[in-house]
This record gives structure tokens, C-alpha cells and sequence, in this order.
């Protein structure tokens, strides 16, 4: 990454030790305005340091000076979270903070970022966004607090190379026995656990977010009711999800020992799926670029010839396949910036145009609005253009306060199956014990 208009972060032995500059310098009306900009992923900051240049230029042609500083600090998710929460409070964050919609819940309830509803409603790029996502975006007190610029669909992955060498069926599988048929048939051949579905305590969020979540969302079962916001922790769909996870355990379907150990990513989705050991992967529309493209951290070569996504199957009766539709990063602003109204023109500039479409492709995501299908080099990304298709009938998870507490207790219901602690039935108990404890009696319905 080119440096010239980077500050570096610091070392992740000393990520508490010192906060980030102050949200940007104090400046007469008429005089200059700097916002400063925090990337915490390197991909994501390598793109917009092209892009700033460029924004800097279209406001000066519009009479505004702005002047941005990016701030590309590389953290894991979860030092990011501790990093940013600590800043915040501290009154030392950046004025922009590009991250993860499962963060801004928290902080935004929290009163650290910026209220953008007035922004958004006079802005016709709002108008171009999917419902689903706008929806997605919207926090439990009904506002924005964020700008998505990416979207995402949830799916099965699977290697139809290998499915086709060894004579299994590669149309859709329309429900889940169907499905486990066909992965017996995969595991009699070879030997090996087919499937990843993220499980267990050791893939932390990801069993939640990649694993548990969307087999839950397609089951008709309310989660979270956004209305009363509370959770339903007892229902026939999340008994119907746990004993999926049993069922497969139980069938040595899924690589248990790897989901038991530290990464487990590492073994399944970029070296097994890579080689088509294990050829079914649950997985989000980003794979196709930052985990099996050509920059990824597992390229698989030609990976459009040889790989391909499936819905989800249905669990229960009277549910039909379904692909979950998500969300992805977004641009939030600092409740106490110095200058807020310039901090949402950039988000609202990045999240527009040729400068969205670079970063969608340079990240593998799907775009959130409509208008970016014929925009270079986004459009040159077919598989994505495919997976945004489905963003209009995905299903939706449910997404509330509280959602981390419901992650840990889906972590440690799932690692109770994997251990053969625990079947379906008693995983879904406690589940529901764990998470009752966890978010407290106002929190979850009765």
C-alpha cells in the first residue's frame, strides 16, 4: 500500500496503547475542512487512498475544500471493536468509520455515531437502494446510523468439478434430506467430511453469522421481533436448526475436529474446499473474490468453471429454498465530528458511482443499490451481478439488540452438538437457558 497519504496503525502489541488523533482539526467556516477516514481492513484502504484524491477534486470543482486523511489501522474484527468503542468514548475517533452493519447497533445505541436520517432523506442516491437493504440498515429505533456501500448473499457453495467426477447431483436440492443424501454419497466415495457449515465456539461470530443464522432465517420461525425487540429463544424453527447440525455430526458430515481447532476457515474453506476434498462450503457472495479469487486468500484457479451456489434447502415443510440476503460495510459518522456535514458528503460521494463500483469489485461485494449494474468495473464481475439478482427475493435475517449475546449462545449450543454433549433437542435447551441469561428478562419474549 502506498504510504504517502496513509497513517500508519499502530502495532497490534500496542492496539490500547494510544489513541487516534482527535476527529480532525478545527478550521474557520471559510477555510479548509480535513475529515479523517478509518479503514481497518488493508483491501478496503488500498482502494479508497485511490479514491480520495479524486473526491477531494470533485468538491474543490463544487467550491468545497476537503481535505481527507485516511487511517488505515489493520485489526482482527474483534480488535477493531475494542479499539473503536474506546476511541469513541474517549472523544479521539476518526470523523468517518467504514465497518461492519453487526457494529453499529451497539454504538449507534450507544449514541456515538452520527443520526443520519435528515442526510439520507434529501439524497437521490438513497432512492436507488434495495428495500432490503435499507432495511437491513435500519436500526431497532428506526433511524441510520450508517451508509451501506456493500451488500451481500448467503448461499452454499459447492465444487461442481468435483460433484460432476464423482457422479453426484448438481441441480438444487430442494430440501435438506435431499441434500444429506447426496453428501452421503460424497462421503462414501471418499471418505471425508463434505460439508462446512461454521459451528461451534472456535469460528467465534462466524457460527452465528455464516452458520447458524441463515439455516434459521428460512425456517418461518419468528427470532427477533422487531417491534417489541425481543427475541424468541423457543421455537420450532431453531429446534428444526440445532437438529440439523446434530443430524449432520451424527452422519460424520461435518469435519468436526477441524471446527474444533484454532481458524478453522483455514482448514475447510481455504485448503480442503480448495482441493476439493471437502466440495460443499457455506459461504457469502464475497468468496468469490476474497477467498477463491485471484488475490484471495485461497485462490482456486478458474474458479467460476468450477465452482457453484446453491439456495439454501428448505428444513421445514411448507418452506421452499432460499438464498439470505445481508449486509456488509457501511460508513458511519462520529456523533461528535468537528465537521459532520462534509464527514456524510464523503460517505455519501464513496458510496455513489465508479467510486462504489471500484470498491465492490476490489472486495467481492454485491452492490446495495440498483444503479451500479452497467458501471465499470463492477459490471465486469459476473458473479456478483448474479448474486445481486437475488437480493430482491433473499430471505432476511433477523438482526436486533442483543445480537452478540444470541452469537454466544449459538456458539456454545453448536460446540455442545460437535463434542456429542449434546443432540438437536438439548442443544436447542441450551441454547434457550443460555440465552435467556444472557439478554435478560427484558429482552426476551415470554
Amino acid at each position: 500500500m502506498r504510504r504517502n497519504r496513509v497513517l500508519a496503525g499502530a502495532a497490534a502489541g500496542m492496539l490500547l496503547g494510544g489513541a487516534l488523533t482527535a476527529c480532525s482539526s478545527s478550521a474557520d467556516d471559510d477555510g479548509p475542512v480535513t475529515v479523517k477516514l478509518l479503514e481497518f481492513q488493508e483491501a478496503r484502504a488500498e482502494v479508497v487512498e485511490d479514491l480520495i484524491p479524486r473526491f477531494e477534486k470533485e468538491m474543490a470543482k463544487q467550491g468545497k475544500e476537503i481535505k481527507v486523511e485516511l487511517v488505515a489501522d489493520p485489526l482482527t474484527d474483534e480488535q477493531f471493536r475494542t479499539k473503536i468503542t474506546q476511541e469513541l468514548h474517549s472523544g479521539s475517533a476518526p470523523d468517518v468509520i467504514d465497518m461492519g452493519g453487526t457494529n453499529v447497533t451497539g454504538l449507534a445505541g450507544a449514541g456515538y455515531l452520527l443520526n443520519l436520517d435528515d442526510h439520507l432523506d434529501g439524497w437521490d442516491g438513497w432512492d436507488q437502494y434495495y428495500p432490503s437493504v435499507k432495511e437491513g440498515a435500519r436500526q431497532p429505533d428506526g433511524s441510520f446510523y450508517s451508509i451501506p456501500h456493500e451488500a451481500s448473499i448467503q448461499s452454499l457453495f459447492y465444487r461442481e468439478d468435483v460433484l460432476k467426477r464423482l457422479g453426484v447431483d448438481t441441480s438444487q436440492p430442494r430440501t435438506w434430506d435431499e441434500l444429506i443424501g447426496r453428501l452421503k454419497q460424497v462421503r462414501d466415495k471418499t471418505g471425508e467430511a463434505p460439508l462446512v457449515l461454521p459451528a461451534g465456539t472456535a469460528w467465534g461470530g462466524g457460527s452465528w453469522s455464516e452458520g447458524f443464522l441463515p439455516v434459521m432465517a428460512g425456517t418461518g420461525s419468528t427470532f427477533y421481533d422487531a417491534k417489541t425487540k425481543k427475541w424468541d429463544v423457543r421455537s420450532p424453527g431453531l429446534s428444526a436448526a440445532f437438529g440439523l447440525y446434530a443430524k449432520l455430526v451424527a452422519a460424520d458430515l461435518l469435519p468436526v475436529r477441524d471446527l474444533q481447532n484454532p481458524n478453522p476457515w483455514e482448514p475447510t474453506k481455504y485448503e480442503k474446499f480448495v482441493e476439493g476434498t471437502l466440495p460443499v462450503a457455506a459461504q457469502g457472495s464475497w468468496g468469490w473474490k476474497y477467498d477463491w479469487g485471484p488475490e484471495g486468500a485461497a485462490p482456486i484457479e478458474d474458479v467460476r468453471d468450477k465452482v457453484g451456489t446453491w439456495d439454501y434447502p428448505a428444513l421445514v415443510p411448507g418452506t421452499e429454498p432460499y438464498s439470505v440476503g445481508g449486509g456488509g460495510f457501511g460508513y458511519s459518522v462520529n456523533a461528535d465530528s468537528a465537521h459532520a456535514d462534509a464527514a456524510v458528503e464523503l460517505a455519501k460521494w464513496l458510496s455513489s458511482g465508479t467510486a462504489l463500483a471500484e470498491q465492490l469489485a476490489a472486495v467481492g461485494a454485491v452492490a446495495p443499490r440498483k444503479d451500479l449494474a452497467d458501471t465499470a468495473p463492477y459490471k465486469d464481475e459476473p458473479s456478483l451481478i448474479e448474486a445481486e439478482r437475488k437480493l430482491g427475493s433473499s430471505v432476511q435475517p433477523p438482526r436486533g439488540d442483543g445480537e452478540d449475546q444470541v452469537s454466544q449462545a449459538v456458539q456454545e449450543a453448536t460446540e455442545k452438538i460437535l463434542s456429542e454433549d449434546a443432540d438437536g433437542d438439548e442443544a436447542a435447551d441450551t441454547f434457550a437457558t443460555e440465552a435467556e441469561e444472557l439478554l435478560g428478562d427484558a429482552r426476551v419474549a415470554r
